[in-house]
């Protein structure tokens, strides 16, 4: 067909399709989209995920609280949602995540499992969506740049006051600095006794525990517990503002401290004493993620900002006690300065992405943790062996008593 939009007429006439989602970062960088999920405007740090499935654990993800999430992997949605999937031990709480970009529409789902379409599920959570974005090039400009703050705005109407939202965007003080472990964190002590889902059967539960652990919970995962659980442990999981009196009246035979969101020099400030004084007792700790890095801040070290973040479930990392490198899932923007910590503190594992620290043991007291998610959830199971190695520390300790 030949010829200008003035000389065509009614249904020939093109129509370009108005954008109704704007993700908008702190330079003034305005990218074009379609809204998805929850209507209205977040702020946020904006990190890419190279996960290719488990898109719902992700988004309830705790640690993911003040992050906008860019997954470079282009169908997202399509194996709708369920009401096991779900990783936030608070089921009515609100989502941490503060939006989600993704570079395909959503289709319908296509999984026996799904209970609901991933669009709906999105606007039950409040988490707010943009669609058509060139996801890849925008990963490549968090790579090269840095995880920029921005915000991400849905309006139907296509209808937007953008000097308002570029200014918002601007203004954002970022992650550094900022304590956000009192958004996720549970409110009270319970416990759990949950087990990992299996096919045909789905969750199970433990009935004979041999062990008692205290999980400290910045923001926990339920897989973590359920691992836990499966270990042979009676789970206590108690708020992230517990007192080390009160954890050691609980008289554990080891402590976890859990993943978490935020810078964790913030959360340190109530949470590095605590933790002091478990280590100072000689229970067995494990930490994961924030807990690994505030293990690091008890002993003396540094945290820092990271330039891009580990967020995925594919990132090699060398177990060095053993020589054996393992496929893992990360999601941090904060890492362990290894240069900072004492000649106490052994490093056992070592990010092959970048040689960042990845994991620590104290040579002098019975405590292990790891920069990444062993749980998985979405992710590999290749590090399900450091819930044994707890167990066994556990028991060790308890031995040597």
């Amino acid at each position: 067909m030949s010829g200008s939009a003035e000389q065509l007429s009614g249904d020939d006439v093109w129509a370009e399709p108005r954008p109704t989602a704007l993700l908008v970062l702190a330079d003034g960088t305005v990218l074009e989209g379609f809204g998805l999920g929850a209507t209205g405007q977040a702020v946020g740090e904006v990190c890419f995920n190279t996960a290719m499935t488990g898109y719902q654990e992700v988004l309830t993800d705790p640690s993911y609280a003040g992050q906008i999430i860019t997954f470079t992997f282009p169908h997202i949605g399509n194996v709708g949602t369920n009401e096991e999937d779900i990783e936030t031990i608070s089921m009515a709480g609100a989502s941490g995540v503060r939006g989600v970009v993704l570079h395909s529409p959503i289709t319908d789902p296509s999984n026996y499992r799904a209970t609901r379409h991933f669009d709906l599920w999105l606007k039950a959570r409040g988490i707010i969506a943009i669609s058509g974005i060139d996801t890849r090039a925008l990963t490549a400009r968090i790579r090269d740049g840095g995880m920029p703050n921005a915000v991400i705005a849905h309006a139907p109407d296509g209808n937007f006051d953008l000097p308002a939202l570029k200014q918002e965007a601007a203004g954002w003080p970022g992650l550094v600095g900022m304590d956000l472990v009192p958004m996720v964190t549970s409110a009270q002590r319970f416990s759990w006794d949950e087990t990992p889902w299996q096919w045909p059967e789905g969750y199970g539960q433990q009935t004979a525990p041999a062990h008692h652990v205290v999980a400290v919970d910045y923001g926990i995962k339920r897989n973590i517990l359920r691992l836990l659980a499966r270990a042979g442990c009676k789970v206590t999981v108690v708020p992230a503002t517990t007192s080390a009196e009160e954890i050691l009246a609980l008289r554990p035979d080891g402590v976890f401290l859990s993943n978490g969101p935020g810078d964790p020099a913030a959360t340190g400030e109530y949470a590095v004493p605590v933790i002091r004084e478990i280590i100072e007792a000689g229970v067995p700790t494990f930490g994961i993620c924030l807990g690994h890095q505030m293990i690091g801040l008890a002993v003396g070290g540094r945290t820092m900002k990271m330039h891009q973040g580990h967020h995925g479930a594919n990132h090699p990392v060398k177990d060095v006690t053993t020589g054996k490198v393992e496929i893992t899932s990360m999601n941090h923007g904060f890492a362990v300065d290894r240069d900072s910590l004492p000649a106490t503190a052994q490093e056992t594992h070592v990010s092959l992405f970048d040689g960042s620290n990845a994991g620590i043991q104290l040579t002098d007291k019975p405590v292990f943790s790891v920069q990444y998610h062993p749980e998985a959830s979405p992710g590999p199971q290749d590090s399900h062996y450091l819930f044994d190695r707890f167990i066994e520390l556990i028991e060790k300790t308890r031995k040597a008593a």
